[in-house]
């Protein structure tokens, strides 16, 4: 593994490294910190309870009595195919409905005697046959009992078929139903998209089956364990294509002016990995040298403006990758991957035929950003991914989510420094996914990785587990672990892992079983705890431990031996002089450090006059580790933004980055106070230099940095400069802005920097500039720029226009229902639309809820507008909302609210200990 950590006596030079290989250190301190969340926080045990299902109604609590009362189905049938015909209408009927038919035979096999019959079902008007909905028949030498009746349950979602008399066990029975649904624009299951391409509107049939909606496509038994093949068929006008996750195998024209797509079989595999699609799109494709076809779809003008160009080129590469990683070929004939106009999620994973919003999928070389370009890089990796983490092997219940999605947030990074080897982006999982979800881990409504089955039972609850914690601290802890082992190792465990268990389900213990294999396999390795051990106390339990060194002393205050790393480790912990210490290199560790103030100094002071002898990645960590631990009082407020002071030296992304987030908090805190005078000077003082050296380097703004992360700073650099008020740098943007307002077909304005310009010249004026930014928005034919802009109009200082705007995310006509809530949130970030966005969603939550239901984040949206709460007004008002909002319900927004509530009482107290010395420091050092 090799050197794990090294003391130098020269300043600037030296660093001890406490390397996450250490595993006994691991293991103690998660051990050491959950005993000290239990102490602090009451009780032993609270950090265990259910924080994410939903608060208790105000009337007696539902207790299930029938099978039919439960959300998980029952154990005693077994799915094994599924023959499924559907017909998408792309025209309204009679009544302007948009709708689809279609009919479905699935054969299962009873494993447990039963007279039920218990499928999902939802929203489907099904047909009747001898008044029952649905025909069962037997194959083979089954006997069939007769339907003694059957009926629909809409609070669990099923079709219940009570029988006369018991099925067989071991019998295989076929289940047929006929169904029409309705074709909405809810996003969610079998649903309608629409856009307008050269005047004329159209109409695509796409669908969003996970977590919960293949049910409401056609009756299925729809939970991940019980996988099936899938024969599909779909009735299409002949003017569309159709898609479905295999190979159309067939297209036939039936006598009347209606194609019939045949795919081939699906491999075994889950309901919610499912996909039907029926546009008018086309497609660009390549084949791959084991003969897989690779295709791009999306909307004619956007294949024709070679928009999915850079797509394809990465597919490939990254696939290839994949195959390599995980030791095992891709499991199917094609992958398509189609960008679609309206889509709730950024992408989804379904197995063979990926579904992305535009902005994930589809990139202008003259038109998009450097962010767009990376954005598309890695959503498509995180997509492939799961074709073998998730899809050809698949949780078993969705308390194990974390697994899918964090392993997938995890490698995504290592698919795209593959295709993109010069970005170095595999450091940048530090900003966007370890600080991000450290940050949330440590509130006391956070919830541990795996949670109890019990714990997670019906379609809000599930919904809730798609957050950050699944996503992010999956990555984070998965990241570590697989630095500990070694990459080679990990790999080598996940290949026995996706082979032995491919095409069928697993409990997260199955991959430690694997992983352990692969050491015990592994020459000259050696762990002194097993995975399973080291593990559990990263998974099962919440939050994570702080690490505490004291320089002075040499020893650590945790009760754990550190003899692993070297026999007379605790004496080189100790140091003196202008000798220092620094723990967690690369943050390759899911856990925070602090020194002694002594310490603290000397670390200090060495980025004040050498910072660079420290790594990129280990100034980041200075700065978030600081103002994370000042915020939890372990550390000093002004300590924190010390390590602010050297930036007017710092010229890299990740350690400004890194300051800009947490002295956001600051900025929300403060920006309606009296402290942000004084703060917006010592930012203006920090970013300056800054600003001059982008202005220098690009030549007085003609050209682009070189450097991938250099584009990045010099957004940072550009959008702080212009809020702080450095001179010269708001005439810059008026005068670009205003040279394309008198030439709307000539945008003068370098894509990296469009998101900032629009948003500053917006600000800085007024109606003539925001109605420009509408008309060019209504007219984009690329969803990035339309995505840039739209948020951009939520910059203006006019309440009016605010109000105005918000208003319109009610409105799909003007802005779509995939938007409506980042767009809300867009608002609330503006010091001015902050309560006007919270009075719009209070006031109509009743609404919003309904009218966004699959199609609004709610989670976020509670976190967006809350933001800067932070006084005992705003607190209350928090609480009667929820009060007052009971009887409508938060769905997937339940453990937001509950964490707005937590934060806010949480700022509350933090303004009141901190304003008058951040306020003096920041006075003191803008001088």
């Amino acid at each position: 593994m090799g050197k794990v950590y090294y003391v130098s006596k020269n300043v600037g030079l030296g660093m001890l490294v406490l390397a996450v290989a250490a595993l006994a250190t691991i293991i103690a301190l998660s051990i050491a910190y959950d005993k000290e969340r239990a102490k602090n926080r009451g009780k032993p045990g609270d950090e265990a309870t259910d924080s994410t299902s939903m608060p208790p109604p105000p009337t007696t609590p539902f207790i299930p009595k029938e099978p039919w009362d439960h959300y998980r189905l029952p154990d005693s049938l077994v799915p094994l195919s599924y023959n499924v015909t559907l017909w998408p209408r792309l025209e309204p009927d009679a009544r302007g409905m948009f709708v689809f038919t279609g009919h479905s035979a699935v054969v299962f096999r009873c494993v447990k005697e039963t007279d039920l019959i218990i499928i999902h079902s939802n929203k489907l008007n099904l047909t009747t046959f001898y008044g029952h909905h649905a025909k069962l028949t037997g194959l083979g030498k089954a006997t069939v009992p007769t339907i003694q009746k059957s009926w629909l349950v809409v609070k669990t979602e099923y079709l219940v078929l009570q029988l006369h008399s018991r099925l067989a066990v071991g019998s295989l029975y076929l289940l047929y139903t006929e169904f029409l649904g309705e074709l909405a624009d809810d996003l969610q299951g079998f649903y309608r998209s629409e856009y307008i391409e050269d005047g004329v509107k159209k109409v695509v049939a796409t669908s969003q089956m996970q977590a919960t909606y293949a049910r409401k496509t056609f009756p299925c038994f729809d939970e991940p364990a019980m996988k099936a093949v899938f024969n599909v068929i779909i009735i299409h006008d002949r003017a569309t294509v159709a898609l479905s996750n295999g190979r159309d195998i067939d297209s036939v024209i039936d006598g009347v002016p209606v194609s019939v797509t045949t795919f081939e079989p699906t491999e075994r595999m889950s309901t919610y990995l499912l996909a039907f699609i029926v546009s008018d799109f086309v497609k660009i494709q390549s084949t791959q040298n084991n003969s897989l076809l690779v295709r791009i779809w999306a909307r004619r003008k956007a294949i024709a403006d070679r928009q999915g160009d850079y797509a394809l080129s990465v597919t490939g590469p990254i696939l290839q990758f994949y195959e390599h990683y995980y030791n095992a070929t891709y499991p199917l004939s094609k992958s398509d991957q189609i960008a679609l106009p309206d889509f709730n999620a950024g992408a989804m994973e379904n197995w063979g035929l990926i579904t992305y919003r535009e902005t994930a999928l589809l990139y202008d070389p003259m038109l998009s950003s450097t962010g767009n370009k990376e954005r598309v890089t890695t959503v498509i990796s995180h997509e492939l991914a799961h074709m073998w983490f998730g899809n050809l092997v698949t949780l078993q219940w969705w308390n194990d989510l974390w697994l899918n999605e964090g392993f997938a947030s995890y490698v995504e990074y290592l698919g795209a420094d593959y295709a993109e080897p010069t970005w170095n982006i595999k450091d940048q999982i530090i900003l966007s996914d370890v600080h991000k979800v450290f940050a949330v881990d440590a509130l006391a409504s956070s919830h541990p990785l795996s949670r109890r089955e019990e714990e997670v039972n019906n379609p809000a609850e599930i919904s809730e587990m798609f957050n950050t914690i699944s996503y992010s601290k999956g990555a984070a802890v998965l990241r570590m672990l697989s630095e500990f082992l070694t990459e080679p190792v990990f790999a080598k465990g996940l290949s026995s892992y996706l082979n032995t268990f491919a095409f069928n389900n697993t409990v997260y213990t199955d991959l430690w079983d694997h992983l352990q294999k692969a050491v015990e396999n592994t020459p000259g390795m050696h762990i002194p705890h097993t995975v399973h051990n080291i593990m559990n106390h990263w998974t099962l339990q919440m939050g994570f431990p702080v690490v505490t060194i004291d320089t002075r002393t040499g020893i650590l205050p945790y009760p754990i031996s550190l003899q692993y790393f070297s026999p007379d480790i605790n004496s080189q912990m100790r140091v003196s002089g202008e000798d220092w210490v620094l723990a967690n290199t690369n943050v390759s560790g899911y856990f925070r450090v602090n020194y002694d103030l002594y310490n603290w100094d000397r670390l200090l002071s060495l980025l004040s006059t050498n910072h660079q002898a420290l790594s990129i990645i280990n100034r980041a960590q200075i700065i978030d580790d600081t103002f994370n631990l000042a915020r939890a009082k372990i550390i000093s407020t002004t300590l924190a933004l010390r390590t602010t002071k050297y930036l007017s030296k710092e010229r890299d992304y990740i350690p400004w980055d890194s300051a800009l987030r947490n002295l956001d908090y600051y900025i929300l805190m403060f920006d309606r106070t009296e402290v942000y005078g004084a703060l917006q000077a010592y930012l203006k003082k920090q970013i300056q230099p800054l600003f001059e050296h982008f202005k220098t380097i690009t030549a007085n703004w003609t050209k682009v940095p070189t450097k991938h992360t250099d584009q990045y700073n010099q957004i940072n650099a550009v959008g702080y400069a212009c809020g702080m008020g450095v001179e010269g740098c708001r005439e810059l943007i008026k005068s670009w802005y205003r040279q394309w307002m008198e030439n709307p077909h000539h945008n003068p304005i370098h894509p990296n920097l469009k998101s900032t310009v629009y948003c500053s010249a917006i600000a800085f004026g007024g109606v003539e500039e925001w109605d420009f930014a509408w008309r060019m928005f209504k007219n984009a034919t690329l969803a990035s720029e339309a995505s840039r802009l739209r948020a951009a109009m939520s910059c203006t200082k006019a309440p009016w226009l605010l109000n105005r705007y918000l208003e319109y995310t009610l409105d799909p006509t003007k802005i779509r229902k995939q938007d409506a809530t980042s767009t809300i949130q867009y608002v609330a970030r503006n010091i001015v639309g902050m309560p006007l966005a919270w009075n719009f969603v209070r006031a109509r939550w009743g609404y919003i809820f309904q009218y966004g239901k699959g199609s609004f984040s709610f989670s976020n949206l509670i976190n967006g507008i809350t933001k800067r709460f932070s006084s005992e007004f705003e607190l209350q008002e928090l609480k009667k909302f929820k009060e007052e909002n009971l009887h409508v319900g938060f769905g997937s927004a339940t453990l937001a609210l509950e964490q707005a509530i937590e934060k806010t009482t949480a700022n509350i107290k933090w303004v009141t200990e901190n304003k008058a010395h951040v306020l003096k420091w920041f006075t003191e050092e803008s001088k």
